[in-house]
């Protein structure tokens, strides 16, 4: 299979200098980013060890410094490894083990999520606000080179990152990410909605998420685009930086839009230059309301990191609907695996394969899983109305999803089960527009919600996104003969829960 490599889309702006990255009040031209990436790549190369994967892990928030090393890896010197920073402590380090990482990149606001004691001595931590890594970048062996001067040549199918998510079994996997997986999308949607030099793509979604580079960051550069870039979302900030960069697009995951909507309405809202939020999983409500205040077009869509399925919103698409179905994209029966009628649930698949699935770092059992059969499948489930759209119906199997990241039921499970007053505990998602809130059912003697929200506030491998919103305390949990909980007779009391705790995603 052949495509476009992100290396050629950031060569092609080696000579720009009116466009760039803007981040607060710094701007780089895309001819200085291609220079500041090609001297990490440089730099970063003689720190590796031939002899084990060249893999580098990113413990960033949204800054410069994540662009010019994805910017960095894309030009062949290494394979970049997103580290999610939502995640804790011994969490965090089984996702730098077990993504290989030779280095990991932190800075001040993150060196603390990932402590020298649970660190392993092979894999070396260099802070990029410490003095060593400005020294480091100004001895790099090309540090004088020119944006222009070639390095490397990488190809569609080379691999350019590894980017988490989580599976059905609750532990995180990395998503083998080839150079197309970017570079092909990006050229794809920069045609679709007319990004071309005039115009502004924001980025506050995280960088370490497919979603931000794909979606945003590949986006603006297949267009020659300027990319605006925000530390980390917020809702508040929102209007103001749009009016302060003249964003023109902007992508999200999950519920911004919804945080967004909750600011107060500035007067000039519906005359700003936004035109474009492209983005997957916002609420049709949600969608409406934020087209109408800002004046612009909103598209969703459906896809995955694993990018084996997507689908895409046409004009005609219901609110309620995902997009047509297209093949070869089909809904299918999950244990037949033949496709179902309209109005029948069934699985989201990609009958001809894996699409752009490169499948998972180092876990041919979990790859298999989701290429059984020859068919790429989801792990979503839908069904097709009269008129041939798709509709979202849940998820196969124990797992949530939460602002565009899956997330496993076990593992805060097992978090919640350390409390001395819990004994059982069941967690699921209940679908809330496209996404999931995720939903404790607990069997408890003398709990509070102020006792859990202060425990759970200090276990530190709890993510922000794992919080459970709705709180049940049960006297018992239904179980099968072998002591499984059946957690589908629990969803309907999830209607009416016990407590609902804070809202911890955006902290």
């Amino acid at each position: 299979m052949t495509g476009s490599t992100v290396a050629e889309l950031l060569v092609a702006l080696s000579d720009v200098d009116d466009r760039g990255l803007r981040f607060e009040d710094d701007f780089f031209s895309w001819r200085e980013h291609v220079i500041l990436s090609r001297r990490r790549a440089d730099a970063l190369g003689p720190l590796l060890d031939p002899g084990r994967p060249p893999h580098v892990g990113v413990l960033l928030e949204n800054v410069p410094e994540f662009s010019f090393l994805f910017g960095a890896a894309a030009l062949g010197g290494f394979v970049l490894v997103g580290l999610n920073t939502t995640r804790r402590g011994e969490a965090l380090a089984a996702d730098v083990t077990r993504s290989d990482c030779q280095l990991v990149l932190v800075s001040d606001a993150t060196e603390h999520l990932y402590p020298p004691h649970i660190r392993p001595v092979s894999v070396r931590v260099l802070n990029i606000d410490r003095p060593e890594w400005p020294t480091l970048m100004s001895t790099a062996p090309g540090a004088d080179r020119h944006a222009g001067v070639p390095g490397p040549v990488p190809g569609p199918e080379d691999l350019l990152m590894l980017i988490f998510t989580s599976g059905t079994t609750g532990d995180p996997k990395a998503v083998r990410c080839d150079q197309r997986k970017f570079a092909d999308p990006g050229k794809l949607l920069a045609e679709r909605f007319s990004i071309g030099p005039g115009d502004v793509a924001y980025i506050a979604m995280p960088m370490f998420h497919s979603n931000a580079l794909i979606a945003g960051w590949s986006i603006a550069v297949a267009g020659g685009a300027s990319v605006a870039l925000r530390r980390r979302f917020s809702a508040r900030g929102f209007a103001a930086d749009v009016r302060r960069y003249r964003v023109t697009f902007a992508n999200y995951v999950g519920t911004p839009m919804r945080y967004i909507l909750a600011t107060e309405p500035h007067p000039d809202d519906a005359s700003s230059p936004l035109r474009i939020m492209y983005g997957n999983e916002a609420p049709a409500a949600d969608r409406a309301a934020f087209a109408a205040r800002f004046g612009c077009r909103v598209v969703d869509g459906f896809g995955s990191t694993e990018s084996g399925v997507a689908i895409t919103r046409t004009p005609d698409t219901p609110d309620d609907a995902l997009g047509p179905l297209r093949e070869p994209n089909a809904i299918v029966d999950p244990d037949t695996g033949e496709p179902v009628p309209p109005g029948t649930v069934g699985e989201i698949v990609n009958a001809s394969g894996p699409g752009l699935f490169s499948g998972y770092y180092n876990d041919p059992e979990a790859t298999g899983e989701r290429l059984r059969g020859g068919v790429y499948h989801t792990g979503d489930l839908g069904w097709v109305d009269e008129a041939g759209y798709v509709h979202f119906a849940g998820r196969v199997g124990d797992w949530m999803r939460v602002d565009g990241e899956n997330l496993g039921a076990q593992p805060i499970e097992r978090i919640l089960l350390r409390h001395p007053r819990i004994r059982h505990a069941a967690v699921f998602g209940i679908p809330v527009g496209i996404g999931d809130e995720i939903v404790a059912a607990l069997v408890s003697d003398g709990l509070t919600a102020d006792g859990l929200t202060d425990f759970l506030s200090t276990q530190t491998d709890l993510g922000p996104k794992q919080w459970p919103h709705r709180i049940l305390i049960l006297e018992t949990l239904p179980r099968t003969a072998t002591f499984k909980t059946v957690k589908r007779r629990l969803r309907d009391q999830a209607a009416d829960p016990t407590w609902t705790l804070t809202d911890h995603r955006y902290g």
